[in-house]
């Protein structure tokens, strides 16, 4: 550590403090209490990534856009369920999964889009297989039944929204058979969903994952957002609920002291000029609103909504424009396979002057360090869980054991780096439970005490907020037209941008970013019962395609993008569609010896090295990557053990 603090402090007095950048996964963020952002923000470096940036921040930030929260559904009293791609299964979102059942066994409806016939798709009402990357259109299209039919709630939409009629304009572009054509869903399908959303009573729409990542997600969020808002389900039972913050318990954000950084430094953010909707640019004009209605001006939700662009950070890293990155930390976060383009981001770690990974094991990142810290695991920590700053309710979690030999958590790294640089006085905890037991003082008990008596808690629900308050926006309601997004110099409305042109040399689709059951992200393939489930990288592929293209069951093969190919293992299953290929995420090899210039197989196997960051493949708003889409092609391997 007095290495690392020495080492960092040389960099920044070279190169100012915005050559440190940081990427965590959201768990460990959850762990380290704000810390992290805490002493970037006395540093001065605005270069905080995370994997979140294509799962959940990016919604969350969308979402303050359009009414000025990130809404949670409330599961136990809907009347109707709707997943965009989304599978919960018993053994994986176990809570959602759970509460999806309970409300369809109390009469819910469900109605589930995918091109997969998944899990969820046979549970349904509704099974709408709609094309990869099609959320958008999708969405146009209910909405263009939805207001043609006068199925909205004409109050809410009157008293409580801004643009209507300029929504309404940009909808009546998206005719039914147009919607058909660009999502593969036949009209009277769409129509009868749209109409089974809207008329239902109160209703949701659960985040998804998977329209974070798509090249119309900005659009596609916005539209899920104006389908709840103009169906009267905001803020209501059985819609989605803005919980804002607890009223006894320090949130992160307050601990973050994102006022620590200097505007000068906030307009240095990597890719805030570009894609600036979760920088602090993209976020500023809400600041004062957040104040106005939830009493605080930072609310970082999902830990990401003031955040740096990952593209943008790794060129800059690997390039030094528009300025030099020379100091990186990843923390539980395997850097090099978690976001788009992995040819890029190696050679961006390879640049660096000092790389440091607080971690569990040698991942492929890791193995580019500089220095592997060992970090703790979450049942050798005391954790306090508020949903990634999404809700309101809070819930312990208690250590069992201690960490092992020298392994530590974040608080430690943290804390440790601060006093080291001197900011003894901005990290005055001896312990993570002290600052745990600060967190909780409002409600008058420690953690310890708090965490044996609630296995929950929050404050009674209130519905309807904004008849009070307002929504956390800057004209106070909920806005179909942004002047936000106007003012930043995209399209106040949400619009499609055409599929890529079909590209001859790459004809199948490929659908990347689904999880295996039985991994965990890019971990858990060292833990031999699992592997003995799911020993190698499998191709999801439709019978169809496999007959066309003479591939049976098992063979090895190449997918290939533009960017790069993937070796996987055939495996033809019937819930494919044809012309689509699914390609799992995050495999590598952790039994494959070190020093082949593999990664351990990450250079084999890893699907970050297929998803390209070009302009054409990035979301506008958000600089996120289009993982819901990508033309590629399928070729048989002739020998390969």
């Amino acid at each position: 550590m007095d290495d690392i603090a020495q080492r960092l402090s040389d960099i920044v007095a070279r190169h100012g403090p915005e050559a440190l950048a940081v990427s965590t996964s959201q768990w460990n963020t959850q762990s380290d209490n704000g810390l992290g952002r805490r002493f970037m923000n006395l540093l001065g470096s605005p270069n905080w990534i995370s994997g979140v940036a294509m799962c959940a921040d990016n919604t969350a930030a969308i979402n303050r856009m359009v009414y000025g929260w990130f809404p949670y559904p409330d599961y136990p009293n809907t009347k109707c369920i709707v997943l965009f791609g989304h599978n919960p299964k018993r053994h994986s979102w176990t809570p959602v999964y759970n509460a999806i059942r309970r409300a369809q066994e109390s009469g819910a409806k469900l109605i589930v889009l995918d091109p997969r016939r998944s899990e969820n798709a046979e549970m349904a009402d509704l099974w709408l297989p709609l094309k990869p990357g099609s959320d958008a259109a999708m969405c146009f299209g209910w909405l263009k039944v939805i207001i043609e039919e006068k199925l909205y709630d004409r109050e809410f939409v009157a008293n409580w929204t801004t643009g209507f009629e300029a929504l309404r304009a940009r909808v009546s572009e998206f005719p039914l058979e147009r919607v058909e054509q660009l999502t593969g869903v036949q009209a009277e399908q769409i129509a009868a969903a749209a109409r089974l959303y809207a008329t239902s009573g109160p209703a949701v729409i659960p985040w998804t994952p998977v329209t974070d990542q798509q090249r119309n997600s900005t659009s596609a969020i916005r539209l899920m957002c104006m389908l709840r808002a103009i169906c009267g389900n905001v803020d209501v039972p059985g819609g989605e609920v803005l919980h804002g913050f607890h009223p006894d318990v320090v949130h992160e954000s307050e601990l973050e002291l994102h006022g620590a950084l200097t505007e000068v430094q906030r307009a240095k953010q990597l890719g805030s000029d570009t894609h600036p909707a979760f920088t602090y640019r993209g976020m500023a004009a809400l600041r004062e609103p957040s104040q106005r209605v939830w009493g605080h001006e930072w609310p970082n939700l999902i830990n990401g909504c003031y955040m740096a662009n990952p593209s943008a950070v790794f060129r800059a890293m690997a390039d030094g424009a528009p300025y030099p990155v020379k100091a990186f930390f990843t923390l539980g976060n395997n850097t090099l396979m978690s976001f788009a383009n992995m040819q890029l981001i190696e050679r961006a770690l390879l640049n660096q002057d000092l790389v440091v990974a607080l971690e569990h094991f040698r991942t492929p990142t890791a193995q580019l360090a500089d220095y592997i810290l060992p970090g703790d695991a979450w049942l050798e920590r005391n954790c306090l869980s508020d949903g990634f700053g999404w809700t309101a309710i809070y819930r312990p979690s208690q250590k069992v054991v201690e960490p092992p030999g020298s392994c530590r958590g974040a608080f430690d790294f943290w804390s440790g780096l601060a006093q080291r640089m001197g900011m003894v006085e901005q990290f005055p905890w001896e312990t993570h439970e002290s600052l745990l037991d600060e967190r909780l003082a409002g409600l008058g008990m420690s953690f310890e005490e708090f965490a044996a008596k609630h296995a929950y808690h929050m404050r009674g629900l209130e519905y309807r907020k904004y008849e009070r308050t307002g929504f956390a926006t800057p004209s106070g309601k909920v806005e179909l037209h942004s002047d936000l997004l106007d003012g930043l110099g995209f399209d106040p409305l949400p619009y499609w941008r055409d599929d890529l042109p079909f590209d001859t040399e790459f004809p199948l689709t490929l659908f990347m970013g689904v999880r295996e059951d039985e991994y965990f992200q890019t971990g858990h393939r060292h833990i031999s019962a699992l592997r003995a489930r799911n020993p190698e990288p499998l191709m999801h592929i439709s019978p169809a395609d496999a007959g066309t293209l003479g591939l049976p069951e098992g063979r090895w093969v190449d997918v290939e993008t533009r960017q790069g190919k993937v070796r996987l293992k055939t495996a033809i299953r019937l819930e494919m569609p044809a012309g689509v290929v699914r390609v799992p995420h995050g495999w590598w090899l952790p039994e494959r010896a070190e020093g082949d210039g593999t990664l351990s197989g990450a250079w084999i196997h890893a699907d970050a090295q297929i998803c390209p960051d070009d302009a054409d493949h990035l979301d506008r708003e958000q600089g996120i990557p289009h993982l819901k889409g990508i033309a590629c092609r399928v070729s048989a391997v002739a020998e390969w053990e």
